[in-house]
């Protein structure tokens, strides 16, 4: 399977680098082809332009500057989101990446009433997230990251596409052994994928 592993943290000595290794490492042992996207790495823009804004709904023409990604994305049999949860959601960084590289005519198309899903090639996404929150305060906010992503992005992609959700809450309590239980753990996931 070909799979898109989208990273977003600042800092390569992060434990979601560490994490990132363990999806990498887990995946291309077991056959699959990984295709990592580091967007801090690459410097990614987040934001979209005035321009890129005004030529957003131009299918085609939205693609300057982003087709790369697009390519990418379209290449990919299922997509791997690595990354911290800041303030219950996705960083800015990969928000931004959402923003510019799934747009109309890559993900999706408006039609009479309703959005017609084009990522029909993505069967399967995965999301290894951190919180620093409990597990508790995430029940009683509604789990916000995870609605957008499993009912919101995901009805873009493949009829019954798999959404796989791995967390580990109160990230800066953790002691290292419990660290290395679920970089363990993410590893032991991404290796029956």
């Amino acid at each position: 399977m070909r799979v898109l592993l989208v990273y977003c943290h600042p800092r390569e000595d992060s434990f979601c680098a560490a994490l990132r290794d363990a999806v990498r490492d887990a995946l291309a042992a077991s056959g699959h082809a990984v295709d990592l996207v580091d967007l801090y790495a690459e410097g990614f823009m987040p934001a979209l332009s005035a321009e890129e804004r005004g030529r957003y709904h131009d299918e085609g023409a939205n693609l300057d500057g982003v087709a790369r990604h697009v390519a990418r994305l379209r290449a990919a049999e299922a997509l791997v989101l690595v990354y911290p949860t800041w303030w219950y959601g996705m960083p800015a960084m990969l928000k931004g990446w959402f923003d510019r590289v799934w747009l109309p005519g890559v993900a999706f198309r408006l039609g009479e009433g309703a959005i017609e899903k084009l990522l029909t090639n993505i069967r399967r996404i995965g999301v290894v997230t951190t919180y620093g929150s409990p597990r508790w305060l995430l029940w009683y906010i509604g789990r916000p990251d995870r609605k957008l992503l499993g009912r919101g992005l995901r009805r873009l992609c493949a009829r019954g596409c798999r959404l796989e959700w791995l967390s580990l809450t109160r990230m800066d309590r953790r002691r290292p052994a419990e660290l290395a239980r679920f970089r363990d753990r993410v590893a032991a996931r991404f290796s029956r994928w």
